[in-house]
């Protein structure tokens, strides 16, 4: 017999475990700072509306409707040898190649969290941050360590199934991340720079608003979700087909867009109240915070809670990511979950090192490869075919009942999943493409 969640609460922590990642605490705070701020979130909270959420409903309701991992799926619905299980090949190949870096940035994370424990980057200024961090990055033996230790733990945790291991450790990680969250953004708020960081994140300064700009923030409101890699139709198809596919989708995608905006708030505080730039870039979570902490009172506890938190947020997205690659083996190709587990979390190890090896030693990085092909390209494509297959294949019916039996509200999911969703995540796409060719 099939597996399902305990209840809706489970799903949409498991699910909100998925989405709530790295691009929310890391990502979404400093593509913010370079694209100006509030202009930047305007435009991502409208194409959150109008592409990621149509997609994230489309995505559940595949995985609730055929009760089969990502690629069975869409036969179900559709026809066997349905054109359309392309689509769940592609999300399962994403969520392997994605695992595989994401696990070496994951490593990186823990590794800074244990340097917290022991306090050996406290007081370091910023040249010497990023020293350090230049000298993980340049250590393969160190990378590969922690890379190891972050797969051992994803593979723990999923090898336990849906209701003794993902579900179990959600109810556990999420709640932990929320307070967390929460505690720290209060913080926030009694800083100097609190005022500064929100007019910077909600005023909106359209000068500052690119065509570039509005790309990056169609393509994050994809990112973020977690869509085009399988995750959700696979966490869907554990789902009690009495549901509310919509109100599940609204509550999941309302505290992904939350948890960023508090992660920006409380980060750019920080920032903001010791004269950094939000501009920092990729740098912000390894080399400009850890250095702003250090020089608040209780900085080392601080500096724990902070990297605790990103560690939380890393670790249930992983799970998600494998939990997509060994529910299709499981049923797809009858193997027994504990040996899909441990062989495929092997195999993603394993490529992990390649990623672990490509600053400075490959000729050639493994680790961008990987991440353009999924994040410009797969990933993408993915959402385009989803979102085609909700407006075009879905029959009508099945969409009105999604929509509560509101026929206005299904007429318009059926526009946007037609044309308007389809329309930017092309845009996304050729413009990955685009960028492929030229590197």
């Amino acid at each position: 017999m099939r597996s399902h969640w305990s209840g809706r609460l489970a799903f949409i922590l498991a699910a909100s475990g998925s989405a709530v990642g790295l691009g929310n605490i890391w990502k979404f705070p400093y593509i913010t700072g370079l694209n100006g701020g509030g202009a930047f979130v305007l435009a991502y909270l409208i194409t959150i509306a109008i592409v990621g959420f149509p997609i994230f409903i489309a995505e559940v309701f595949i995985g609730q409707k055929s009760q089969a991992n990502a690629v069975k799926s869409f036969e179900v619905i559709h026809r066997p040898k349905s054109p359309f299980r392309f689509t769940g090949i592609m999300g399962i190949v994403s969520a392997f190649l994605i695992l595989s870096f994401y696990s070496v940035v994951g490593g990186w994370i823990l590794s800074f969290e244990f340097r917290s424990i022991t306090g050996s980057i406290l007081s370091l200024s910023s040249e010497q941050m990023a020293e350090q961090f230049g000298n993980l990055v340049g250590d393969p033996l160190t990378q590969i360590f922690w890379h190891s230790i972050f797969m051992i733990l994803t593979v723990s945790i999923v090898i336990g199934g849906i209701s003794k291991g993902i579900e179990k450790w959600s109810k556990i990680l999420m709640p932990a991340f929320f307070l967390i969250l929460v505690g720290m953004t209060l913080y926030a708020m009694t800083l100097d720079g609190f005022g500064q960081a929100f007019a910077f994140l909600f005023k909106p300064d359209f000068h500052k608003l690119t065509g570039e700009s509005i790309l990056e923030a169609v393509g994050h409101s994809f990112f973020t979700l977690s869509l085009g890699m399988g995750a959700m139709i696979t966490y869907g198809s554990y789902l009690a087909k009495d549901e509310s596919v919509l109100k599940i989708s609204l509550a999941v995608s309302a505290l992904d867009t939350v948890v960023a905006l508090l992660a920006g708030l409380m980060m750019f505080s920080i920032c903001f109240t010791y004269g950094q730039e939000p501009s920092s870039g990729p740098g912000l979570m390894f080399q400009t915070m850890p250095t702003l902490f250090s020089q608040m009172a209780g900085g080392q506890i601080l500096l724990i809670v902070f990297f605790a938190l990103v560690t939380f947020a890393a670790l249930t997205s992983a799970m998600s990511l494998l939990e997509v690659v060994v529910t299709y083996f499981d049923e797809h190709w009858n193997w027994p979950r504990k040996r899909a587990t441990i062989v495929f979390g092997s195999i993603i190890w394993a490529l992990g090192i390649l990623c672990a090896m490509s600053f400075g030693i490959l000729p050639f990085s493994v680790f961008d490869l990987f991440d353009h092909l999924t994040s410009r390209i797969l990933m993408p494509l993915g959402g385009l075919l989803t979102a085609l297959f909700l407006g075009w294949v879905v029959k009508r019916q099945d969409i009105e009942a999604i929509c509560g039996g509101s026929t206005l509200a299904a007429s318009g999911l059926i526009i946007i999943s037609r044309y308007v969703a389809p329309i930017g995540v092309l845009i996304v796409l050729i413009q990955g493409i685009h960028d492929w060719l030229l590197s």
